[in-house]
């Protein structure tokens, strides 16, 4: 992000008053005069009069996967009380900004992010605490994004991505300033910071002040004004089903839906929809800015202060009477996709537990090379590919990955596609090869590799496959006349086409 700057004058609909001074309107989660709200937020607190849910205690557990779904990827935070949250699934910001960025995140939030297991670690009973510490005037919390930058929905499919969270269990005087959220971003805003809000922000759940209520959120197009009406965004707000957000785990949950047409966004708390956006509701060119990179990044964090809570509250916060040390509390953090029936899902509990063996990984997601479930010969190391994360590495003749339960559904998969690259010396190449349950079995395709300039200078390469359907474990296999290290893998996927 670049440094802070006075925004535009806002719309004329929104009163003069409420626009905060120097903040950036170039930024995600910015200035987001949201609080013009207030008498909406008044009125739900007021009469909010919903129907009642079981609210589960903590489980330590990824929910069991629906039928008809795949698991993507998941954080169910268990671990060791104090530990920090595995590096391999997160990246912890820290400080006042991203480098180079504006002050305060663009949002006028006061807090210093740090990586003290004070302020962000596990708490031994498989949840992650996000925990806001103050020190004479000074805040400390902390922020958190997924290493992952590609989850989107394979075409035909729907994409679920879906927290268990409890807000700071804390209200009134002692409350204002907390801004907890979880929420995503298009993955060209690493690096960029200029880009915002064109290519897409989700905000799956946000909560100021601790008021009983939960925002949803899109960002997207131009700002001010556009098809999202920025620095507003297009959203929604309501209470939290049964006990109150700061007082019991609640489920948010985002679906990003190509099964229907137009395709369409829908936000849901506790499995029921509050919100939704369709593709028609805006132009080709913002939907396709949004929607036709590589896919979104997550994060979950608890700023103090800034534009949107003081909006609401009306004044500077956070103030003497906010309060100390009140924990975002998050059982977990999972995404599915459909087998492509499309359609708004039916919203069901989760259930405490996982099914034996757990449900499959979808053929067509982007599976990660290194989540595999064995091995032989190979490393796993940090990639500077786009998305960062894990490549698996050091690959040479004979080396092998298994992944389990990958499930095809009932139409064929006929092509395979990995990110690769190679470094090897002239004259070394080898193939990747795609077998089904057995390291014996025949290769179902393959494709040739050889240098594509060096070990990170990445490639995605496509072979075709024999038809496919059912669920099987997966074996990628490597052949080469030569001993030497021939290619490294990111991920891979499979399509129809």
């Amino acid at each position: 992000m670049h440094e802070s700057q006075p925004p535009a004058s806002p719309p004329a609909s929104h009163p003069p008053a409420s626009h905060p001074p120097a903040l950036s309107s170039a930024l995600p989660r910015d200035a987001r005069p949201r609080w013009l709200r207030r008498p909406l937020v008044a009125l739900l607190i007021a009469v909010a009069a919903v129907v009642a849910v079981a609210v589960r205690p903590a489980v330590a557990a990824v929910p069991a996967t629906p039928s008809g779904w795949s698991l993507v990827w998941a954080d169910d935070f268990n671990g060791s009380a104090g530990s920090l949250p595995s590096s391999t699934n997160w990246i912890i910001d820290t400080g006042h900004a991203y480098p180079g960025g504006p002050a305060n995140w663009g949002t006028g939030e006061i807090q210093n992010y740090t990586a003290d297991p004070a302020n962000v670690s596990l708490d031994g009973n498989g949840n992650l605490r996000i925990t806001p510490i103050r020190s004479g005037q000074n805040w400390t919390s902390a922020r958190v994004e997924t290493r992952r930058a590609d989850f989107k929905p394979a075409p035909g499919r729907t994409l679920r991505i879906e927290g268990r969270i409890q807000m700071p269990n804390v209200t009134g005087e002692a409350a204002l300033g907390y801004w907890p959220a979880f929420w995503a971003l298009g993955s060209p805003y690493r690096g960029n910071y200029w880009n915002w809000p064109g290519i897409g922000e989700l905000d799956i759940m946000e909560n100021v002040n601790g008021l009983n209520t939960v925002w949803s959120t899109l960002h997207c197009g131009v700002t001010p004004g556009g098809p999202c009406d920025e620095t507003n965004g297009r959203g929604a707000s309501r209470a939290c089903p049964g006990s109150t957000c700061q007082s019991a785990f609640h489920t948010y949950r985002f679906e990003w839906d190509t099964g229907v047409t137009p395709n369409q966004l829908r936000w849901y708390v506790d499995g029921q929809q509050f919100f939704s956006v369709s593709q028609n509701q805006f132009d080709a060119t913002t939907w396709s800015n949004m929607t036709s990179h590589a896919g979104y990044f997550l994060l979950l964090n608890v700023a103090i202060g800034g534009a949107f809570p003081n909006g609401v509250a009306g004044r500077s916060t956070p103030s003497s009477a906010t309060v100390s040390g009140r924990p975002m509390l998050v059982d977990y953090v999972a995404v599915w996709q459909s087998g492509g029936s499309g359609g708004p899902s039916s919203p069901s509990p989760s259930p405490t537990s996982p099914p034996p063996g757990g449900g499959g990984v979808d053929a067509r997601s982007t599976i990660q090379a290194e989540n595999y479930q064995a091995q032989s010969g190979t490393s796993v190391e940090a990639t500077s590919d786009t998305g960062g994360g894990q490549n698996v590495g050091y690959i040479a003749n004979g080396d092998w990955l298994r992944y389990d339960r990958i499930d095809f559904g009932s139409t064929p998969a006929t092509q395979f596609k990995a990110r690769v690259a190679s470094g090897a010396p002239s004259g070394v190449s080898g193939l990747i090869q795609v077998r089904l349950d057995s390291l014996t079995a025949a290769p179902i395709g393959s494709f040739a590799v050889a240098d594509t300039g060096g070990w990170q200078s990445w490639r995605t390469v496509p072979a075709n496959i024999s038809a496919v359907t059912g669920t099987h474990t997966v074996y990628l296999t490597f052949s080469s006349g030569q001993p030497a290290d021939f290619v490294n893998v990111n991920w891979f996927t499979f399509s129809t086409s």
